[in-house]
């Protein structure tokens, strides 16, 4: 195939797709493995940080104009922004990288389903509790996921709801710009909180190469490659194959960090992503339109 061949088709958006995904979750496998050595804190701060930094630079934020009906839901998307990427870096010092996005994925899934009344989005509803029955530490057979790291990645889920919500509110006619706003508001409450909460003892000038791989990895490469995907592809399209987020961070883990899961957590992962894959392939038109399942990121 040739370049403009491939420029042309459609596996070129599902490319893009799965290289924004595996950077993702390579980024985070990456934070993870230096959590000894600043801790989990540490390392949100240090990427929250570097990131908004390179969005600021990019997008230049300050030169935006918002209503004041916008300021609110502008603050508590920052806010809800922020909080996200601190919670979901705290449960996976616990929790397995592919546990913990599926758990963080219930709560864009439970916000696409709450207005469903149909029969088939009660499948994917059942599908999503089953996942969550066999993921969480409910039964004396399911202990090995720990339950405070269980409910960081589940609070992690709903601040992503939270910001899907206000993220709409907040100046969508901005663009890309607007989620550079909502990271530096999210990074002025989040990073002092970050490196008060750090292991003093293990920060060094050499960690912020490494600070600026996990930024770019986690959110400056993948936000752009996810942005020229979406311009490729339809949004549904879009939101179904990013269902695949859990199993390439479960994947990632495993090559990465050594993170082995048993067949039912696979299963009960599996379950997530179907429900994930499946609410957004028959979700009715107006209704992707306003909340879809799998919201882009900062």
């Amino acid at each position: 195939m040739s370049p403009q061949q491939l420029k042309n088709s459609i596996w070129l958006p599902v490319l893009l797709l799965l290289i924004a995904m595996t950077s993702i979750q390579g980024g985070a496998a990456l934070a993870k493995s230096l959590f000894p050595l600043v801790g989990a804190p540490g390392i949100t701060a240090l990427r929250l940080g570097l990131g908004t930094l390179i969005l600021c630079i990019v997008f230049k934020p300050w030169r935006l104009r918002f209503q004041r009906s916008q300021i609110l839901p502008l603050i508590i998307y920052g806010l809800s922004l922020g909080g996200m990427n601190y919670l979901f870096y705290l449960s996976i010092r616990t929790v397995p990288l592919g546990i913990a996005v599926a758990l963080e994925f219930t709560g864009p899934l439970a916000l696409a389903l709450a207005s469903s009344r149909r029969p088939l989005d009660f499948l994917w509803v059942i599908l999503a509790l089953l996942g969550l029955v066999f993921l969480l530490p409910l039964g004396e057979n399911v202990s090995s996921v720990d339950p405070v790291g269980a409910l960081l990645a589940l609070g992690a889920g709903a601040l992503w709801a939270v910001y899907i919500i206000t993220g709409k509110r907040a100046g969508s006619q901005h663009g890309p710009a607007t989620a550079a706003m909502g990271s530096l508001i999210g990074a002025l409450v989040f990073v002092p909180l970050g490196i008060t909460f750090a292991n003093s003892g293990g920060w060094a000038l050499s960690l912020i190469p490494i600070g600026l791989a996990i930024a770019v990895l986690s959110s400056a490469l993948p936000y752009s490659l996810e942005m020229v995907a979406l311009t490729r592809m339809p949004a549904r399209t879009f939101g179904t194959l990013m269902s695949l987020e859990p199993a390439m961070a479960a994947i990632s883990g495993i090559l990465f960090l050594g993170e082995v899961l048993s067949l039912v957590q696979w299963l009960a992962l599996l379950a997530i992503i179907v429900a994930s894959a499946g609410s957004t392939m028959t979700l009715r038109p107006a209704k992707a339109k306003i909340v879809p399942v799998n919201e882009s990121r900062e």
